[in-house]
């Protein structure tokens, strides 16, 4: 039981990360029909970036409180990561904005590897240790143990898509949102500026990812250039499981896919007899995807409308 529950909680703070990711997937898809594969990459910067900081603010000021200097860096992680989704969404993907579907999509993968050359040029392609910023002790809770980094991820996670929900759903923008994924042109005569609204939703897109991705090196404990296509390509997988372009299928498809690759990866060996280990945990998230595509094409809540972003 004991095994359960850790696995359970491992697999919570997995899918939180993913939840985060894949709503940057179904909100940019839900207004424009995009699938930016270069979002997993702007976690891996932002998660580069917090690294960077982290380390000036400590040669800086080495009185600052731990907690501080990593709010500092999320804070401006964010900042970077959301001018970088900006810049690409307006010279990358705009122009291609009426073409056909094949250009943006081979124009994403491109800025995928084009990001990826460019992080390994800045901060070379070494493995980097994250500092940990947190309390490394860890509690027991009801026989599992659980960090105070996996807190953090899941209350901070639980605070992010409460807060997008808000936007979405209650604000002026979040409704200009959704008129504009129902229709822009409509959208455009009732006085909503449909590339405004595509911008903001790359830039809120963008600090999702960022947040993921100093959650995913901090709870991992380190980073890498090449450290986003993994989590990105998962993320997208969670966000088609949910039903792309629904931003409540987004979370249910990453927390979904977390649960089973942790899962997995503590009972794998024992259905297998040892044949198996936790290392081919990476298949569940294809596996899985092929079944609901096959059972559910529209995936497990399919798409709304009212609910794209």
């Amino acid at each position: 039981m004991d095994v359960l529950l850790q696995q359970i909680i491992n697999g919570l703070v997995l899918g939180s990360m993913y939840a985060l990711v894949a709503l940057g997937y179904t909100m940019v898809y839900g207004i424009i029909g995009l699938i930016n594969f270069a979002h997993g990459d702007v976690l891996m910067v932002g998660a580069l970036t917090s690294w960077t900081i982290i380390g000036l603010m400590r040669e800086a000021s080495p009185g600052m409180p731990l907690w501080l200097v990593l709010l500092v860096a999320t804070l401006i992680a964010m900042v970077v990561c959301a001018a970088l989704n900006f810049t690409i969404e307006k010279l990358a993907y705009r122009p291609l904005r009426n073409s056909s579907r094949l250009a943006p999509l081979i124009t994403a993968i491109g800025m995928s590897l084009l990001l990826q050359t460019i992080a390994m040029i800045i901060w070379k392609p070494n493995p980097k240790s994250y500092p940990s910023m947190l309390s490394r002790e860890p509690f027991e809770f009801g026989g599992a143990v659980i960090s105070v980094t996996q807190v953090t991820i899941l209350a901070t996670t639980a605070i992010t898509l409460a807060f997008l929900m808000w936007l979405v759903n209650k604000t002026n923008l979040g409704r200009a949102m959704r008129a504009t994924a129902e229709n822009p042109r409509v959208a455009a005569l009732m006085g909503i500026r449909p590339d405004v609204v595509i911008s903001a939703t790359f830039i809120i897109g963008a600090m999702l990812a960022a947040i993921a991705g100093i959650m995913w090196a901090s709870n991992y404990g380190t980073v890498q250039h090449a450290m986003g296509f993994m989590p990105g390509l998962k993320a997208f997988v969670a966000a088609v499981m949910g039903g792309i372009g629904n931003l409540a299928g987004a979370v249910v498809g990453g927390i979904a896919l977390g649960l089973i690759e942790s899962l997995g990866a503590g009972y794998l060996g024992k259905l297998t007899g040892g044949v198996l280990g936790s290392q081919y945990t990476d298949i569940f998230a294809f596996i899985v995807l092929a079944i609901v595509l096959t059972l559910r094409p529209s995936g497990l809540l399919g798409e709304r409308v009212a609910d794209r972003a």
